[in-house]
């Protein structure tokens, strides 16, 4: 699908997106960090110790608020803690190279002058420095661990890769709400750890630099979607509709579900993990709250009703929008 406006679409409602991707555009040259400039990474504070009782895990993390890892030793809570950060940054950096793919078979077919152009091309130098901090850190963890490796997204994921990246250039529109069901999850997870006080202090300046630039990327995503809804044809609309809530849903599984290999490295039970994802009262408030912003961006764009509300339910991501963009969720289950 080419980037072009249709002429069908509202000329005020077109300057004002582009008008906001030349802010976002801006924001990037003004305020970006650098993997190996803007983390000190041999500064002895940000020295892993294995051994560091910071890598207990919080309530924050789904793992961590579980009464069976609460009851384990402090030595086995340090442990799994080590390898669930490092295990995250991996994931992480898988995602964000399906995504730098996908927005290149995206951008193939720009036309000249368009400023999306620009500002994802942006997002794609950000999203470069995250992959190398993101990998920075795993690789430290596993050296200073001294474990021999660490599993990140399901095997699927890797393999499906090429197909979910063409979707950059032949249904670009779901390759956004990819983005989004990627991007939300861990962006929510990585702002509850930090607002309940942090980790240690390297996992802390990752997560604030992704923190910092990924509300940038998810104002672009949802911003591209309310643009381009008005400019697809019936079909691609009707689908979207009910692929929405699909992909966000698998996504969200490769972000917050750690892959078999993962959970048998961690020796998580089989009973444990069902609890954890997503088969408790807690953890079913936790798989809506994920979603709360995309429910506004869903309800915005009309597509969160009649038939396709009943997909939302059935995947349990159903439930009460967002009244803002990054409204902290709610205590109430």
């Amino acid at each position: 699908m080419s980037t072009t406006t249709s002429p069908t679409t509202n000329p005020t409602a077109k300057q004002s997106y582009y008008d906001t991707l030349r802010t976002l555009s801006e924001a990037s040259v003004d305020q970006h960090f650098q993997a190996f400039k803007d983390i000190k990474w041999d500064d002895p504070e940000f020295h892993l110790d294995p051994n560091d009782e910071r890598f207990v895990l919080t309530d924050a993390d789904e793992i961590g608020r579980h009464e069976w890892y609460k009851s384990l030793s402090k030595e086995r809570q340090i442990q799994i803690g080590v390898y669930r950060y490092a295990q995250i940054a991996k994931v992480g950096r898988q995602f964000e190279q399906v995504l730098i793919a996908g927005v290149m078979h995206h951008l193939i077919l720009a036309k000249d002058g368009n400023p999306e152009f620009r500002y994802a091309m942006h997002e794609v130098t950000e999203e470069t420095h995250h992959i190398q901090m993101f990998q920075e850190s795993v690789n430290r963890f596993v050296e200073n661990s001294g474990v021999d490796g660490v599993a990140g997204a399901p095997g699927w994921f890797a393999w499906l890769a090429p197909l979910v990246t063409s979707a950059g250039t032949w249904f670009p529109e779901i390759f956004f709400v990819g983005i989004l069901g990627g991007e939300e999850p861990i962006d929510h997870l990585q702002k509850s750890i930090m607002r309940a006080g942090g980790s240690h202090p390297l996992i802390d300046r990752v997560m604030q630099i992704h923190i910092a630039e990924e509300a940038r990327h998810i104002g672009f995503a949802h911003q591209y979607l309310e643009h381009h809804w008005q400019q697809m044809n019936p079909l691609k609309r009707r689908a979207l509709t009910y692929l929405f809530p699909v992909v966000m849903r698998l996504l969200c599984d490769v972000i917050m579900v750690p892959s078999k290999q993962a959970r048998e490295d961690m020796g998580i039970p089989k009973d444990v993990a069902k609890e954890i994802w997503w088969d408790s009262q807690d953890s079913e408030k936790l798989l809506r709250d994920l979603f709360s912003d995309v429910r506004l961006l869903a309800d915005n764009l009309g597509i969160r009703k009649g038939p396709a509300k009943l997909v939302w339910r059935a995947l349990g991501i159903d439930g009460r929008a967002a009244r803002y963009r990054a409204q902290p969720s709610s205590a109430a289950v």
